[in-house]
């Protein structure tokens, strides 16, 4: 997927919200073996209600059952830093909390 296309989701998925978005960001990060990316990825698509299969969880199971504990828990802890920060640098136009795992431009 082209980088632009990646920032586009990105924006969708963070700013509107949109589950498909999300959705479609965990599946290219899966595609392209991403461990880390895929699990912010995945809690965003969680959190916005997407249609998550059985092959996602499993992914994203197997990614962090090869990951201690400490990194398991820095990578939560990014994600709920990135919410935060997306927060801040948009007050008035924010989503609600729960819409924001994993929105960071640098996510893509």
């Amino acid at each position: 997927m082209p980088r632009p296309e990646t920032s586009r989701l990105v924006r969708l998925a963070c700013e509107a919200g949109d589950p498909d978005a999300a959705l479609a960001l965990l599946e290219q990060s899966i595609a392209l073996g991403h461990r880390r990316i895929a699990l912010i990825r995945y809690l965003l698509a969680e959190r916005l209600r997407a249609p998550l299969e059985a092959r996602h969880h499993d992914y994203v199971r197997d990614v962090a059952a090869r990951m201690s504990a400490k990194a398991l828990a820095r990578v939560a802890g990014e994600a709920r830093a990135r919410a935060q920060r997306t927060r801040r640098a948009g007050e008035a136009d924010a989503p609600a909390p729960d819409n924001q795992a994993g929105c960071n431009p640098r996510s893509s």
